[in-house]
């Protein structure tokens, strides 16, 4: 039976809640994770960058010995800045989907197509808008033919990242449609993760296919992860079905 870690966590340009941008503490979080395949929000890379600050997604990456896939939604400084996807195992395909709605903040879907042994893994990794209108229009653009349902699609999904969505919205009715289950909120003792210090949302979410299953599932506390970002990792263990 095939057991993996999966992990999403919103690093917030790895700007810690004491003001500092400390990629190092942020490395460190996810070395205590321990996750096979993750992915973050609010990642800045600036491509050919000295420091650890400036090329964040290089960093992480090469820190933790993982394969990494970005996903750009904006320039930030010069440089790129958007959703990046770690993984164990290298990526037999990599898709930003761009779910901008209008003249909102630019956003992008990072779809990344992962085998594991017999089975092809396809991995969305999501930063949804702020606004509740923009929002629903993302939670019916999810589910087009080029996205959750594209044609190429042939092994689980795992959807994962920061929702913005902290009630029951539409994008939580979408997924749990679509997935015929809700996400993880019944397998955690503690359901609220922003922000890290004293949580009062539950904006990180965990949607998969009927083929996997769950075993445990947490946010991560440590005194690392309580300062490392504003919010906490969300980490599940899953299993492949019979």
């Amino acid at each position: 039976m095939h057991r993996f870690r999966i992990a999403t966590y919103n690093i917030h340009k790895c700007r810690g809640v004491d003001g500092r941008v400390h990629p190092e503490r942020v490395a460190r979080v996810l070395e205590e994770v321990g996750a096979d395949i993750v992915s973050l929000q609010e990642v800045v890379s600036h491509q050919g960058a000295a420091s650890a600050s400036d090329n964040q997604a290089d960093y992480l990456a090469g820190r933790l010995g993982l394969f990494g896939a970005m996903g750009e939604t904006r320039k930030h400084r010069g440089g790129a800045y958007g959703n990046v996807t770690l993984s164990r195992w290298d990526f037999k395909l990599v898709r930003p989907i761009d779910i901008t709605i209008g003249a909102r903040e630019q956003r992008v879907a990072l779809r990344t197509d992962i085998r594991m042994g017999g089975h092809i893994l396809h991995v969305f990794n999501l930063h949804l808008g702020t606004a509740v209108r923009e929002r629903r229009q993302q939670a019916i653009r999810l589910v087009d033919r080029d996205l959750l349902r594209a044609i190429d699609i042939s092994g689980p999904r795992i959807v994962m990242g920061d929702f913005n969505e902290w009630v029951r919205g539409m994008v939580t009715k979408t997924l749990v449609a679509e997935f015929h289950l809700t996400d993880l909120r019944a397998h955690l003792t503690r359901a609220r993760s922003y922000p890290a210090l004293l949580p009062f949302l539950n904006l990180d979410h965990i949607y998969f296919d009927h083929h996997l299953r769950i075993e445990k599932a947490f946010f991560h506390r440590s005194r690392r992860s309580l300062i490392a970002s504003d919010h906490l990792p969300l980490v599940a263990d899953l299993v492949f079905s019979d």
